[in-house]
């Protein structure tokens, strides 16, 4: 993965958890769809801060009833921020709405560093 760029729109399945769990640094998955009222409302607040940190790997997947990916980590709700570091999840946030919520996701990691 750590060829894989960045993406702003949701795509389907591009990676498989095994892929995801082979991951090295830091990665940003965003799971949700575009036509979710919850993650269009955290779309600006989440962006806001990705953007800050421009060396961060950034995917939004295209999550969903029967989607693979989102069942192997659990999420349940719309949209799921979690973050991996060597591909083991080490923080997740829920439903974010302000760009400082998301920004204590990140002040998270900084502190576990």
């Amino acid at each position: 993965m750590n060829d894989i760029v960045s993406n702003a729109e949701y795509t389907e399945e591009a990676f498989t958890f095994q892929q995801i769990s082979e991951s090295s640094g830091d990665v940003l998955l965003e799971f949700g769809a575009p036509w979710c009222g919850h993650c269009l409302a955290a779309s600006s607040a989440i962006n806001e801060v990705v953007n800050e940190h421009s060396e961060l790997r950034h995917h939004r997947i295209y999550d969903g009833k029967g989607k693979r990916l989102g069942r192997m980590f659990k999420v349940k709700l719309w949209p799921t921020l979690i973050w991996l570091h060597e591909g083991n999840e080490v923080a997740r946030l829920v439903r974010p709405l302000r760009s400082d919520e998301v920004r204590q996701l990140f002040s998270k990691i900084n502190q576990s560093d």
